[in-house]
């Protein structure tokens, strides 16, 4: 199955599962209509039912009472009738008052133990309270296709009403709307050459699948978008580089403010998690705070962490945590550095230099040099890829913030201009958003809602 078709597939299954909802609802409504026509028909048949009195509605509890004390009452007076009747004994007057009022409040008693077992609740004693509490409902854990849909969510609607525009504006599929769809491909971040291409190869689809309708035309865009995706992605590798005999070493760049730090700590609670010794080194010694802000990511995830003075040597840093790492048998290391521009060339150089003190102890490391980038910046985000690519050796990318963006086009151009792998995703704000990259589950949550029914 193509990536496309499963992307049809979970659109279809979206509304399939919708139909059944509105069934239940015309069945419930037939229901109601059925039980308001039976109740007509009776009330139409039996007109007395209408006239019946109210007594014969169910009493209060008070009025129960006072019906028993009247019933109470009338037996006691009926007693010396029905005694006459019976053969003539000699009896003192004061026990036949002290029998009369003995029995009238055995009956009194009587009626107010039975109304108040039908009006009393249970009484639960504390220790039954203690042993059977009121359950407590978990919350449900979402998968990564739903938190791919959640994350995608803005970009999915941004798309969506670009494309809502663009037909708005035409009434026929002519030289000007290819023009336009450009555009609209480019502010979509999707990236220029991914919208060139787009559109030389969908003015020859339009025309061989005779697509007139609005909806066809964009389901046939998504499905070349989609094929462009798959093909770019061919022999592609998004998942870390983690080596199964020694310690793996992975170094984190990219410019200030872009959540290196924060996407450090969580793969470090995630790979603590898995059972991984890891260890984290405290390399930014220059943004105030930075060192702070790993220390205690690493008490939330419960991972040690190798620190130096502030304005420190960074060099200095990570010799000390490839040391206490290969010493005492990690497996992961993962290293923070200072965020820098790539044309700052004294950063630059600094980094070139924490790559050499890595070699020195693993001469294959770092394994893994990852550039964390900024999902909301769109097209800062290529440039600032683009350009850290040629200054350094980076292996892949991490890509954050992509739930808080209209911008996750940016993965499209990322893969078809730079050829340069997502590894991991921020898809949340919690310990456990973070995922590592599935080009397919990214896109089935971009596209599937940008489907039409024709």
């Amino acid at each position: 199955m193509g990536l496309f078709d499963r992307i049809k597939k979970a659109f279809t299954g979206e509304k399939e599962a919708e139909k059944p909802e509105e069934v239940i609802e015309d069945q419930e409504n037939s229901e109601v209509d059925a039980d308001k026509g039976i109740e007509t028909i009776d009330t139409e048949q039996t007109p007395e039912a209408e006239q019946a009195p109210e007594t014969e509605k169910e009493a209060s509890p008070s009025e129960k009472t006072e019906k028993m004390t009247d019933l109470v009452e009338d037996t006691v007076e009926q007693q010396p009738e029905e005694a006459t009747d019976l053969p003539v004994q000699e009896v003192e007057p004061e026990s036949i008052e002290s029998a009369q009022t003995s029995a009238e409040l055995e009956e009194v008693e009587q009626a107010t133990e039975s109304l108040a077992e039908e009006t009393e609740l249970p009484e639960i004693s504390p220790s039954e309270a203690a042993i059977s509490p009121e359950p407590v409902e978990e919350p449900i854990e979402e998968t990564v296709q739903e938190k791919y849909d959640k994350g995608l969510e803005k970009t999915r609607k941004s798309f969506g009403e670009r494309m809502n525009e663009l037909f708005a504006r035409f009434r026929r599929v002519d030289e000007d709307f290819f023009e336009e769809l450009e555009e609209t491909l480019i502010g979509a971040d999707v990236g220029f050459d991914t919208a060139i291409k787009l559109t030389d190869s969908l003015r020859q689809e339009v025309k061989l699948k005779n697509a007139k309708k609005p909806a066809q035309i964009q389901n046939v865009i998504i499905e070349k978008l989609v094929d462009i995706y798959e093909a770019e992605g061919i022999n592609e590798n998004n998942a870390i580089n983690l080596q199964s005999d020694g310690l793996s070493v992975i170094l984190f760049v990219g410019v200030n403010g872009t959540g290196k730090t924060t996407s450090i700590g969580k793969l470090a609670k995630q790979y603590k998690d898995d059972g991984k010794k890891v260890l984290l080194a405290a390399a930014d010694t220059f943004r105030a705070g930075a060192i702070d802000q790993l220390v205690v990511w690493g008490e939330r995830s419960g991972v040690e962490v190798v620190r130096g003075n502030a304005g420190g040597d960074p060099a200095a840093v990570v010799f000390d945590a490839v040391d206490k790492a290969k010493n005492e048998n990690y497996d992961i290391l993962l290293i923070d550095t200072a965020g820098r521009l790539q044309n700052k060339v004294n950063l630059m150089n600094e980094l070139e230099k924490i790559k050499r003190v890595i070699q020195r102890e693993f001469p294959t490391a770092p394994h893994e040099v990852l550039l964390v980038v900024d999902a909301t910046t769109g097209q800062n985000a290529l440039v600032q890829a683009r350009q850290f690519k040629e200054t350094t050796d980076v292996t892949g990318l991490v890509l954050t913030k992509l739930d808080g963006t209209a911008k996750g086009g940016i993965v499209l151009a990322i893969r078809n201009e730079l050829h340069l792998p997502v590894k991991l995703v921020g898809l949340g704000e919690g310990i456990n958003d973070l995922e590592v990259f599935d080009s397919n589950d990214f896109a089935v949550g971009l596209f599937k809602g940008l489907l039409k029914e024709e």
